[in-house]
């Protein structure tokens, strides 16, 4: 028996007549339904359902579920926010495949559809389908070209660090035991007695290291460490991410974090150039040589002059898509939000690329956005 899904009535003279008016041609949810197959990109979750949806109640396609999640993502919505901005708008019921006048998905089915897709599949499928977004693009014909960058952004979690130390105080355990303390640079504060000095700034969450094509300006990869890993060492594995799907770079470049002898010799063992930004002690004590001769070449300048395109994206998803906070607790689930918060981004590109068509996020009514 095959597997059974909710059916509106979009395609019925009246839905498709109603939609069609309704709903412009250049409307950006029109185009991001049409550039995915989303039934095929959902179909590995079908078998979360009981039975394989062969039976008992009939539920939604987990399609209709993941690109509601998504709205959610692209919009800066809750969960809860981004039911009411389904029912309140037309284009969005299109998006999803819903018939015109059919409500969303109660926002407690993606509460359940996200935990039960990490219970039985773990993070890996939400990976599966961040990985299937990049090798759709490249098949579409956007062109990737040969620099990669990367950065690391840090997103704040979700715990009240002082009522946190008072809980421990009182013999309870961390509120999120996955999160640590993270540095992010330097600050310069005028102490009591007037003098100005240099201190650390810091937080308490997560980092989000990402791969980004330079030309395409696609993110390729992602990988999710706790706060205080340094982001140094996630760049074997966010190369080895982007070969898995692909990418052909031929130069990667980084800012000084990535500045490490395994991490050049790394690349150059791959035939890969290093553009990763170096420490002035390096040039300074060997103003000929090795590192002197990796400044100067070509690889390395321009690949420093695009690493601007992965700090702008970064602060996209941060002020766009709220990845400056995490919406949930533990590694996992942090890593499902910088995993679909990447997705609709690239998404957002790919539409743009492809039809000339920018996404725009309007005053949501109902929404309380």
């Amino acid at each position: 028996m095959p597997a059974r899904f909710r059916t509106g009535d979009q395609d019925s003279f009246f839905g498709e007549y109603l939609y069609k008016i309704t709903v412009p041609q250049g409307h950006f949810l029109r185009h991001l339904r049409a550039l995915v197959d989303w039934d095929k990109l959902a179909q590995d979750l079908i078998d979360l359902y009981k039975g394989g949806a062969e039976y008992g109640g009939v539920p939604y396609h987990p399609s209709v579920l993941f690109r509601m999640l998504l709205l959610a993502y692209l919009y800066k919505l809750t969960e809860r926010q981004v039911e009411l901005f389904v029912n309140d708008s037309l284009a969005a019921r299109f998006f999803l495949g819903l018939a015109a006048t059919e409500p969303a998905p109660d926002h407690s089915s993606l509460s359940v559809f996200r935990s039960r897709i990490l219970e039985k599949k773990g993070s890996e499928a939400f990976e599966a389908m961040f990985q299937y977004v990049v090798r759709l693009a490249m098949e579409k014909g956007i062109k990737f070209g040969r620099i990669q960058v990367v950065d690391a952004t840090h997103s704040v979690a979700d715990v009240d660090t002082k009522k946190d130390k008072e809980r421990q105080a009182g013999g309870s355990g961390h509120r999120d035991p996955d999160a640590a303390w993270g540095n992010k640079g330097q600050k310069k504060i005028r102490t009591t007695k007037g003098e100005t000095v240099d201190v650390s700034k810091t937080f308490y969450g997560y980092k989000t290291h990402a791969s980004e094509n330079g030309e395409s300006e696609i993110v390729t990869s992602v990988a999710v460490t706790p706060g205080n890993k340094w982001d140094g060492h996630q760049l074997r594995q966010l190369l080895e991410k982007d070969q898995a799907v692909g990418v052909k770079a031929g130069v990667y470049a980084g800012d000084k974090g990535y500045d490490d002898g395994d991490n050049h010799e790394m690349l150059w063992s791959r035939g890969i150039s290093s553009a990763l930004c170096l420490k002035e002690k390096r040039t300074t004590l060997y103003p000929e040589g090795l590192w002197a001769d990796t400044k100067a070449s070509l690889d390395y300048q321009e690949g420093l002059s695009q690493r601007y395109k992965i700090e702008q994206k970064n602060a996209e998803s941060k002020r766009r898509h709220g990845l400056d906070r995490c919406h949930y607790l533990g590694l996992q689930k942090y890593t499902v939000q910088a995993l679909v918060t990447f997705m609709a981004i690239n998404l957002k590109r790919m539409v743009k690329l492809l039809w000339g068509i920018s996404f725009r996020q309007p005053a949501l009514q109902g929404a309380g956005a």
